[in-house]
């Protein structure tokens, strides 16, 4: 019983770049039409708390839980609901591919018992939203990378 998304982006920045436009809660909403704001030290065991756009659902405000972080590498986040009733985990993981690239790949899991309600509720808002946000990193890492050249 899961729902999972997988996106991915070859991006001509450096990784480095790239993993500070995902850290830089305070400019997601010039970049990000899914997540448009954000508060997070990043660090595991600590909150994240989003304010999330799926029209034509009014912005609402979603808290996770940070599992992971390995800077400049792998960040993932979500949610444990008592009972396994639901669960989610989110990352952001970056491969780098030269010195000026890297590979940005977005990954996002539903389990649990709701899973395939949720998923099937708003699959496609989800679905769009975490391709928005992947085109939007990209985007951003690659016009801040063109204006430091």
């Amino acid at each position: 019983m899961s729902f999972s998304l997988h996106f991915k982006e070859e991006i001509p920045a450096p990784r480095q770049l790239v993993w500070d436009v995902i850290c830089d809660t305070e400019s997601y909403a010039l970049w990000n039409p899914f997540i448009v704001a954000c508060e997070s030290s990043f660090e595991p065991g600590t909150p994240i708390t989003m304010r999330v756009k799926m029209p034509p659902l009014p912005v609402f405000t979603q808290k996770e839980t940070i599992f992971s972080n390995v800077s400049g590498e792998l960040m993932e986040y979500g949610i444990n609901q008592p009972f396994g009733l639901l669960s989610s985990v989110r990352q952001h993981v970056l491969t780098e591919l030269s010195a000026d690239s890297c590979r940005y790949e977005s990954f996002f899991e539903l389990r649990g018992k709701l899973a395939p309600m949720v998923g099937f509720a708003l699959g496609k808002k989800l679905e769009r939203g975490f391709a928005g946000m992947t085109q939007g990193i990209a985007r951003r890492s690659i016009e801040l990378h063109n204006s430091n050249k």
